[in-house]
């Protein structure tokens, strides 16, 4: 069996998952067997495992970095988020429920089987787990039946290194103020601190590093400068998503969605040099300059197609497309632009039906099955071949899809418009597969850069092995695991 360690973080955000992945890296680099793992995740960016499952991308990205295929093991519990108050529980890959907040604390304590379950596997077969909590274990009020944090490392006995973020400010309190929250059962798992985030001279911090250390009784193992190239990692969190600056380039615009899902979709795009990319967030307009608007996947297509139309990009869209311009929806975002959504069974809330923005002469009809799956496809107006995956409900059809946008081996995919310039499509991760992203983008007029966009995430991941090795003491680290 294997040994395991777990990093757990002061709060969100705080940069666990980038962390964790570089861990992983350098860990294999060393020659260890070593795989990830997430008791519990909440993400609507998903990633389609080898087994047939999802699992948070972050998930996926750590599995990469121990040179592993994901499997759904390395994250049993998935909690995709349809609403403020309710999300779709995903155990061991595959939809078991759809619920409020309230109920899941119920189905907590009935959720601690599969995962330990999970668990056990992973370390069945690899020498060393390295394993990321989700949020903070100082959130005492979700303590009882925690699967996550604390109750997680209490019932596998993983030793805990609890994580600063410095950037956001109060990094003393954070740690000193988790360790005065919580019990001493608890507080007795953690073996010691990292400090994340740091910019500027770690040595101004001195002083504060000895204070946490005096104050919690914990080892420090580094303070970790900020590492900018995690822009080329997949983010997580919506929070995480930002433009990619080329000034002069191809302006490609994608509308912010209040449950925007997969929206890794756009890494590849925003790391080319002549494409400049708009995030567009609630109550900004579409650039009235962008060739492509992208209305990307969503958690929930009838909600955000009302956010759509509550921000007025509705208006936009029309406007952009009477200007010749294009459109690419992609998994929710192509259900939007059909004509009608029909939810008969209120699997996304209320039962009935709902306008599209009726860009493209197709419906929706949602359905109880989800479909799940890794894709190879021909793209039929480039005739390249991509590769790339489906998540979603619902089944589409209508007029627009005797042009699809794409061939698969189950049958056609998607649709386009008479002009070809309303494109809408279920597979995600297309502008991963570099000769499409160079055709589809020629297309629009970009001066194409021969990015390997694989390539450039393999190099991101031995750099952040290299940072922590720097700035770290992995071997510290890596020493804790039992």
């Amino acid at each position: 069996m294997g040994n395991a360690v777990m990093v757990q973080g002061c709060g969100s955000n705080v940069g666990k998952s980038v962390l964790v992945a570089g861990l992983c890296r350098a860990a294999l680099r060393r020659g260890i067997s070593v795989a990830p793992f997430k008791p519990q995740n909440m993400s609507n960016n998903a990633a389609v495992t080898q087994d047939g499952g999802e699992i948070g991308r972050a998930q996926a990205l750590q599995a990469q970095a121990c040179g592993l295929d994901a499997v759904t093991d390395m994250n049993p519990v998935l909690l995709k988020p349809e609403s403020d108050t309710g999300a779709q529980v995903i155990v061991q890959g595959k939809r078991i429920a759809t619920v409020k907040a309230r109920a899941y604390a119920g189905l907590k304590p009935q959720l601690m089987g599969a995962v330990l379950d999970s668990f056990e596997r992973l370390k069945s077969a690899y020498d060393l787990i390295i394993v990321e909590g989700a949020g903070s274990p100082a959130e005492i009020n979700l303590r009882a039946h925690d699967i996550a944090n604390m109750g997680f490392a209490r019932a596998a006995d993983v030793p805990v290194l609890l994580v600063g973020d410095i950037d956001r400010g109060g990094v003393i309190a954070q740690i000193v103020g988790t360790m005065a929250v919580l019990d001493a059962d608890d507080a007795a798992m953690v073996a010691g601190f990292i400090i994340n985030k740091f910019r500027g001279d770690p040595g101004l911090f001195t002083q504060g590093y000895q204070q946490i250390e005096a104050r919690s009784g914990w080892r420090g193992y580094g303070v970790l400068p900020w590492f900018s190239d995690a822009m080329y990692l997949p983010a997580e969190d919506a929070l995480d998503l930002g433009s990619g600056a080329a000034p002069g380039g191809v302006k490609i615009a994608c509308l912010v969605f209040s449950r925007i899902a997969n929206f890794d979709d756009l890494d590849p795009l925003k790391a080319e040099p002549g494409v400049d990319l708009v995030m567009v967030r609630p109550g900004q307009p579409i650039p009235g300059d962008a060739q492509l608007v992208i209305l990307p996947g969503s958690k929930s297509t009838c909600a955000d197609l009302a956010f759509l139309r509550a921000q007025g990009w509705d208006i936009d869209l029309a406007a952009h497309i009477r200007r010749g311009g294009h459109v690419l929806g992609i998994c929710g975002g192509y259900q939007m632009l059909g004509r009608i959504l029909h939810d008969p069974q209120g699997l996304e809330g209320q039962t009935g039906q709902m306008q599209g923005l009726g860009f493209l002469d197709v419906t929706t009809v949602m359905t109880a099955d989800k479909r799940v799956e890794r894709v190879q496809a021909l793209q039929y107006s480039t005739g390249l071949e991509v590769a790339g995956y489906e998540i979603h409900i619902g089944r589409t059809t209508g007029a627009d899809c005797a042009r699809p946008y794409a061939r698969t081996p189950s049958g056609n995919d998607g649709a386009v418009d008479s002009t070809g310039r309303i494109m809408g499509t279920y597979l995600h991760g297309l502008f991963a597969s570099d000769g499409f992203r160079s055709a589809f983008l020629a297309h629009l007029g970009a001066t194409t850069s021969g990015l390997k966009h694989a390539a450039l995430v393999e190099e991101t991941l031995n750099a952040l092995a290299d940072h922590l090795e720097t700035h770290l003491d992995i071997a510290g680290v890596l020493s804790l695991a039992r």
